[in-house]
């Protein structure tokens, strides 16, 4: 199939490899053309617009950071919709809120083609492994049209139908909304157990051994306790992230006490200059506030050398 693929950033550059992999014809477009280098080496073809990766595609897949510039790329002057093709389908890997899935949805419409919000779990690990989780909303048959490509980015049994427009993404928001909240506990619970007088080793072989175990734990084990800051996933979009899921709940008039202390809690992560960190870099507010780095003995290290 001929396809395009718009935002080659840490998620958007292994999934567009995938597709080539797949045995596609891929036009790659993206605000840097060094992001789009190893592509176009590997037998993709650089696009100058949204509009020119889309002219002529079956699939085009977005993958972008905010909900506005899925809009911009999608609407704006030379956007996508002004050259997709009819009965084309653009697929957005965005985490975006679902009233702008319905609006992307509306306008993918009027130009004659179908769109799908398809927002992905799994970091820059399971993108660059082909086996992200890939949530889905919009229309069951074009669901099923595009699924085999889809494959190429997640795994099949992780490939999820959600529902109409939008179910992809409020299931991605309550996804993330979970893991991100979950990131901020465990730095309350590690905070609490290492002033009490237990190293991070065995308090992280302890949880990670009992139902206090996640993926968010596992995820600290490679971040902070190694003193590993590099995203991943930034704390800039987990801010985003939790503070999409408190935006649609009080749209629907939840009160979501939990979630507003972990959007505060990244907001002051960002604050404090640590946006391009990786996310777990929250928990460095906890460290100052117990005293303590949330590191792994020093003596790992020492007979790792």
């Amino acid at each position: 199939m001929k396809i395009g693929f718009i935002g080659l950033g840490n998620m958007g550059r292994h999934m567009a490899r995938h597709v080539l992999e797949g045995g596609h014809d891929l036009t790659v477009f993206d605000l840097s053309r060094e992001a789009g280098r190893p592509l176009e080496e590997a037998g993709a073809t650089w696009a100058n617009s949204p509009a020119e990766a889309a002219r002529g595609a079956e699939i085009v897949f977005t993958s972008l950071p905010v909900p506005a510039n899925v809009l911009e790329v999608a609407t704006g002057e030379g956007g996508v919709l002004s050259a997709i093709s009819p009965g084309a389908v653009l697929v957005d890997l965005s985490t975006i809120d679902p009233d702008t899935a319905v609006t992307l949805d509306a306008a993918t419409r009027a130009a004659g083609a179908h769109a799908l919000d398809s927002p992905v779990s799994g970091g820059t690990v399971g993108a660059d492994r082909g086996d992200l989780c890939l949530m889905v909303g919009g229309d069951h048959e074009i669901f099923e049209r595009v699924a085999p490509v889809l494959n190429l980015i997640g795994a099949a049994e992780k490939l999820v139908y959600c529902g109409g427009i939008g179910t992809g993404s409020i299931c991605k928001l309550a996804n993330n909304l979970l893991g991100l909240s979950t990131s901020v506990m465990i730095s309350e619970a590690f905070g609490m157990a290492m002033k009490a007088g237990v190293d991070a080793r065995t308090l992280y072989n302890v949880i990670s051994a009992s139902s206090g175990d996640s993926a968010a734990l596992r995820g600290w084990g490679t971040s902070i306790l190694n003193g590993n800051f590099e995203p991943g996933f930034m704390v800039d979009l987990a801010a985003k992230d939790v503070g999409l899921a408190t935006q649609l709940g009080r749209s629907l008039g939840l009160p979501m006490e939990a979630a507003n202390l972990a959007q505060q809690r990244f907001i002051e992560a960002q604050r404090r200059g640590w946006g391009k960190d990786a996310m777990q870099a929250v928990g460095r507010i906890q460290e100052e506030r117990s005293g303590i780095e949330f590191r792994f003995p020093e003596s790992e290290s020492e007979s790792s050398d």
